[in-house]
């Protein structure tokens, strides 16, 4: 049996009833809900040609569904691989100037909540756009507008999850052997011929891992397909469950939880098989991190300078416009000019009791208790994984990562089941609270406060808790006075990560909110399918300035943390 080892004394080590309290709040949140709807698959599995899981895979809406999320997941892969490459490749080996300002750009479009970024792109296009009216080019009354097919899923989709790509193959490019690439050049080997012959190969593994990760990324993903799907019929894996949770029908839970297990096995296999190829084809690279090749572009430069910005216009900028346009008229069709501008649908947004402030209410409630919670867990469960490197904890750690991993109506449905009966001993239900919402959102998004608290802390030196320890100091004193002080930067940058991801939330929430427990993402989402588009524009509005807004606090914080803990920095 595995013990835990400790760099300092024995009589040192914390109480062991926060240790047993720490491990099991972990395991509740990191293993419970999947356990749970584990045992809900292999209990069905055991009816035979009665189960659910046979009737849903018997059922040919299934394999459509599943076709339809396979053809768009890949497709849109395809595009973030395409963007996310191009990127990776131009601000990582070349003199592109101001870089990190590009990488910011690049990056919003992922922080930004899928269901904005399908708002935003369906007023950009079609003949409702108000930008397009407003400069007299929008497509004649009655036209189909080109989103609402499974490509447009697919190039939003591809747009939305090509910065995890361009994060993935940007550690591999600044890692790769400067002196070997350099020899090449200096032997007449032109900038295409090295790419081509030196930097793809040994860049392989990095675009397997960020394909996988892009492809998982868009099969779990609602809010695009849902917003671009649902009026087309068009349906993919995440909306079948939603629109299955919807019927209300005896086998309703059992044919959700069987649909969900097998979007669980999908999205894991693929896992599993990108880190089996990354593992039988790893290269292990000998530069140094950070240090960037600095291809020289020369007269080239402004060219690929005007590019990038080309890009982000097109993925980034018109459709924030139209946004903004669409949010400052009166309705609908009306073209955008000085006297049509009104700003009544920020005025409605803001009035106290309506939907959209129970929304943000609810929102900012949710996501900042999350954000508290999960940094006071974080702080010393770093702690305890750091200098405690036994077995147990590591196998727990590894277990932290399954929720986030897992798609997000996977775990909504795992809550759902997790919490169908009214809690044990206080008879209290979570069904329909925003009680369930917070579990889930504890859940998805531990993982992305503990790695900011864990990087830091793999970089303490225990020198100094040695010689607090030795001077009779306890585990709280050495924990207030020496830990906390240090982690604060990395604590407060995890919180706001989590606070980042969980404001715009909808996947989860989509099918865990009840009347009056609305979330942002949900309100925006229900105002769209309700026609009011213009509401839900300036709501999306203030969505993108929030988001913004926090991704600037984070990169202000970065000079005060390890590398890698703002992802849009190096």
């Amino acid at each position: 049996m595995a013990t835990m080892t400790l760099r300092q004394p024995a009589s040192s080590g914390p109480p062991k009833g926060l240790l047993w309290l720490l491990l099991g709040l972990v395991a509740l949140l990191s293993l419970l809900p999947s356990l749970r709807l584990l045992v809900s698959a292999l209990l069905d599995w055991q009816q035979g040609s009665s189960s659910s899981l046979w009737r849903v895979l018997s059922n040919p809406t299934t394999w459509t569904a599943l076709y339809h999320s396979l053809y768009t997941s890949g497709l849109g892969t395809l595009l973030s691989l395409l963007l996310g490459g191009l990127f990776a490749f131009c601000l990582a080996l070349t003199n592109i100037r101001l870089k990190q300002v590009w990488v910011f750009l690049f990056m919003l479009p992922m922080m930004i909540p899928p269901q904005v970024t399908a708002l935003s792109w369906l007023q950009l296009f079609g003949p409702s756009s108000i930008l397009l009216n407003s400069l007299g080019i929008a497509p004649s009354f009655g036209s189909a507008n080109p989103l609402y097919s499974p490509e447009g899923i697919a190039l939003l989709l591809g747009i939305q999850h090509a910065p995890l790509v361009f994060l993935a193959l940007r550690t591999q490019l600044q890692c790769l052997p400067k002196e070997q690439i350099e020899a090449a050049r200096l032997n007449g080997a032109s900038l295409w011929r090295v790419l081509i012959d030196i930097v793809l190969p040994l860049c392989r593994t990095a675009l397997w891992a960020g394909a996988a990760i892009a492809f998982v990324s868009a099969l779990g993903n609602f809010g695009i397909p849902a917003m671009l799907g649902i009026p087309i019929s068009y349906f993919v894996l995440p909306i079948q469950i939603y629109q299955s949770l919807s019927s209300f029908g005896p086998s309703m839970l059992s044919d959700v939880a069987a649909l969900s297990v097998l979007m669980g096995v999908l999205a894991i296999g693929i896992v599993s098989l990108q880190g089996y190829l990354q593992r039988r084809h790893a290269l292990p690279l000998i530069g140094m991190a950070g240090r960037a090749l600095d291809f020289q572009l020369g007269r080239w430069r402004l060219a690929a300078e005007l590019l990038l910005g080309a890009v982000l216009a097109a993925i980034l900028l018109a459709p924030l416009l139209a946004l903004i346009a669409t949010s400052l008229v009166p309705t609908l069709g009306v073209p955008l000019t000085a006297r049509t501008l009104t700003f009544n649908a920020y005025h409605a947004m803001l009035e106290s009791g309506s939907a959209t402030w129970r929304a943000l209410s609810n929102s900012l409630l949710l996501s900042v208790s999350a954000a508290l919670v999960l940094m006071l867990l974080s702080l010393p469960l770093a702690w305890l994984l750091v200098r405690f490197p036994a077995r147990p904890l590591r196998w727990l750690h590894s277990a932290i990562d399954i929720p986030y991993t897992l798609p997000g109506v996977v775990l909504a449905i795992a809550c759902i089941l997790l919490f169908a009966r009214p809690l044990p001993i206080i008879g209290i239900s979570l069904s329909g609270t925003l009680l369930i919402i917070f579990f889930a959102y504890l859940a998805r998004f531990l993982t992305v406060c503990l790695k900011p608290l864990h990087n830091s802390m793999l970089q303490l030196d225990p020198a100094m808790e040695e010689a607090a320890s030795l001077a009779g100091a306890n585990f709280s004193q050495r924990l207030r006075h020496i830990v906390l002080p240090l982690l604060a930067p990395a604590a407060f940058a995890g919180a706001l990560l989590v606070f980042l991801t969980a404001v715009n939330e909808l996947t989860v929430s989509a099918l865990l909110w009840s009347a009056g427990k609305e979330t942002l993402g949900v309100v925006i989402f229900n105002l769209d399918e309700s026609g009011d588009k213009v509401l839900a524009s300036a709501i999306s509005v203030m969505v993108v300035a929030l988001v913004a807004l926090v991704m600037l606090m984070l990169s202000g914080l970065g000079r005060y943390l390890p590398k890698g803990v703002i992802p849009w920095q190096n």
